[in-house]
Order: structure tokens, then sequence, then C-alpha cells
């Protein structure tokens, strides 16, 4: 479904951040655009900056619950600076999956945004994942029961003939150092 990501424009808090961009909103069936000037209030400015296109998969209908199930279900915009003035953000992803976002945030490359999910799309995200979705049942994982305590492997430096200190660097190797 192609989305279109509103991202407002306002006076930055301190004088090293002349603006602060943020994404405010997003327009479910929008067409082509590039930073279209929705609205203009004083130095604030809403631009209809970018359309892309929210993808959905059978496989990750557990992370789109999450998204719907939250206080305030949400879609994640993940955007990346460009180091330009008029086009200072650049779409990298629109999600649903609250697992990929995060995914996104660990990284601290992009800009993370979690925006207010329409009504509709909840509908049409919920009709998808009650179409898709298997419960998986928790499987707890089982040791096994081989003793791994008989063998030494990898410890020390096979080099070393005395068994006294096993974690000394062999003689030859800490003199080539030492020239």
């Amino acid at each position: 479904m192609p989305l279109g990501v509103v991202v407002r424009r306002s006076p930055g808090a301190t004088r090293w951040a002349k603006w602060a961009w943020t994404v405010t909103g997003i327009l479910p069936g929008a067409g082509p655009a590039e930073w279209r000037v929705l609205r203009e209030d004083d130095d604030t400015i809403d631009y209809h900056a970018t359309t892309g296109t929210l993808e959905l998969f059978a496989g990750e209908t557990e992370a789109y619950l999450t998204a719907i199930s939250g206080r305030i279900p949400s879609l994640y915009v993940v955007m990346r600076r460009t180091g330009r003035d008029d086009r200072p953000l650049k779409l990298v992803l629109v999600t649903a999956s609250a697992y990929e976002a995060q995914d996104y945030c660990d990284s601290g490359e992009e800009i993370v945004e979690k925006v207010p999910m329409p009504e509709g799309l909840i509908a049409w995200i919920r009709d998808f994942t009650d179409a898709h979705h298997v419960d998986e049942e928790f499987r707890k994982r089982r040791r096994d029961r081989k003793d791994t305590s008989l063998v030494e492997d990898g410890i020390g430096d096979a080099r070393i003939v005395q068994t006294t200190d096993v974690y000394r660097s062999p003689r030859s190797a800490r003199q080539g150092r030492l020239q």
C-alpha cells in the first residue's frame, strides 16, 4: 500500500540546531510527491516529503500484532539524513513491524519515528494478520546429556609442553616481540 510521509520543519530549540525535523503523519494511498508543501504557519512547514510502500509479510504477523495492539497503534518511519538543506531526510522504510523498527533503532544510523496509525490502516493490518497469523507453541530447548567436562579443548597453547602454566605464551614468541 502506498503511504505518504508528512514531515514537519519547525524552528530548532537550540542555537546549534536551526531546524527540527519530525515525522508527523501518514497519508494512506497517497500519490508520488517530492517535498510538496502542505501547510505553512510562520516558521513551521509541513511537507508531503515522499511516498513509500508498506509491505506486509505472512511470516511477520506477530510483529504486526505487537504494533496494532499497543496503547496507540503505530507505524514506524525509518529515514536517513542526506546532508542537504532543502531535503535533509531520505525515506528508507515504512513498516508496521515493531521488531524491524527496533533493528533500525539498534544501528543508530537511521532516524526511526513512531507515527500513529489511521483507523482504516489498523483494520487493513488486522484483517491481514487474522488471515495469516499462526500461533507457534513455545518449546523449551533441552540441553544435551553429553558430558563435556572430560576434554580440555582449547586450553592454552599446544606448543607449551609443561602442564603447570598452560596460559603463558611460548618463549620463542615472547622473545621475538622483545627484540
